[in-house]
């Protein structure tokens, strides 16, 4: 069970949200039509070891095969619309227009990433997270097509793990994330690891240093 408080009235800024990330905590809403946001705090953590993570032979081909390609950082908006979009694989969303504010700002300071998954000029799934240090805060990934999501993962790994990143929190264990590599951890172990991410300033554009052409 996570640990969350109540509502709170207080401006949500994106330093509040640097901080409370920083903190080991993170906020949601009930639902997309609620302006509220509470703080959560989950006893077991989700976290995908970077060192850890899992993508069969046979899934690598057919990712190879499906002709998507990766783009990093080009349109937030589009990724967390996506994220928020109800669909086959959810029938509710936690993004509200608070989340959709602050986080956009802090795309725009640099903090904020996505990763897009893309089939031509169709964008077919993605991720969204924070930087912070050496640890990547996971906050949400989509798909419209079969395996664009595990392709965003498989991507951010191989990026973190380029740009010195210690720590990949998912906040939650999904069995998509499960299947990946995805594990739980007690949440005094998930704070010591995060202290230790901290210490340290992950590179979020070495990936692209060293392929500046893909």
């Amino acid at each position: 069970m996570a640990r969350r408080q109540d509502p709170f009235d207080i401006e949500i800024t994106p330093e509040l949200i640097i901080r409370a990330y920083r903190a080991g905590i993170f906020p949601m809403s009930e639902d997309a039509e609620d302006e509220n946001l509470f703080w959560v705090s989950p006893e077991l953590r989700g976290i995908l070891p970077l060192d850890g993570f899992h993508l069969s032979t046979s899934l690598r081909k057919a990712i190879r095969k499906s002709g998507f390609t990766v783009r990093v950082d080009s349109d937030f908006e589009a990724i967390i619309e996506g994220c928020a979009t109800v669909g086959a694989d959810r029938d509710t969303t936690w993004i509200n227009r608070t989340i959709r504010n602050v986080y956009g700002e802090l795309f725009r300071r640099g903090v904020a990433h996505t990763v897009e998954v893309w089939d031509g000029p169709d964008l077919v799934g993605g991720l969204y997270g924070l930087a912070i240090g050496g640890a990547f805060f996971g906050e949400s990934m989509f798909h419209r097509r079969t395996n664009a999501s595990k392709m965003a993962m498989a991507h951010l790994v191989e990026r973190l793990n380029v740009g010195g990143f210690a720590l990949l929190d998912t906040q939650f264990v999904t069995d998509h994330l499960e299947s990946l590599g995805g594990v739980e951890i007690p949440r005094t172990v998930y704070e010591e690891r995060l202290a230790d991410a901290l210490l340290l300033e992950g590179d979020w554009s070495a990936w692209d240093r060293l392929n500046p052409a893909a």
